[in-house]
């Protein structure tokens, strides 16, 4: 059987917090020792509501950031975001951004992959305007991280795009270089 069929007939279920600490221990295990990954365990409380699937990107957006306006009205860093949403694509990427037009309001938006966009261009934006929201894969926030392009220290939300599956039925988490 090909990983394909089996997820083809598999429902859709919104992730839970134990999917992500599961993943972390896995990748982790064998690297650390047991106090290490007792301290990359996340309580519950680090945890927003997961999408039930019922909603609309912006819609699930609006219910688990109702003070949006005023932290994006706060917000004045620069090379920083107040919300991060990792997605598994820069299609879907794109995809996000034009779905959250009823959240975002007059915040900026920034995209945060590598398709056509040199990772240098990124820099240079964030270090020359302030930017709200970032959306991207993980390997350019990651590259952006590394090289101090990219500061996680004010962001409040990370949103990952836990369930939405690909021309090849993967989600971003059965993605290995993920």
């Amino acid at each position: 059987k090909k990983i394909s069929d089996i997820l083809e007939k598999s429902a859709p279920k919104p992730g839970v917090p134990a999917d992500l600490q599961n993943l972390l221990s896995q990748h982790f295990g064998e690297n650390r020792s047991v106090i290490e990954i007792e301290e990359l365990k996340l309580s519950d409380s680090c945890f927003l509501p997961a999408n039930d699937l019922t909603h609309s990107f912006s819609s699930y957006l609006k219910e688990i950031c109702p003070k949006w306006a005023k932290l994006r009205k706060n917000h004045k860093e620069k090379k920083s975001v107040v919300m991060l949403v990792i997605c598994s694509s820069a299609l879907r990427s794109l995809e996000l951004i034009k779905s959250m037009t009823a959240f975002k309001g007059d915040c900026r938006v920034l995209k945060l992959f590598a398709k056509h966009i040199k990772i240098k261009e990124q820099i240079n934006m964030l270090e020359k305007g302030v930017f709200h929201i970032g959306v991207g894969t993980p390997g350019r926030v990651k590259a952006l991280v590394e090289q101090d392009g990219l500061c996680l220290n004010s962001t409040k939300y990370m949103i990952l795009d836990w369930n939405w599956r690909d021309q090849k039925l993967r989600r971003m988490m059965d993605i290995p270089e993920v």
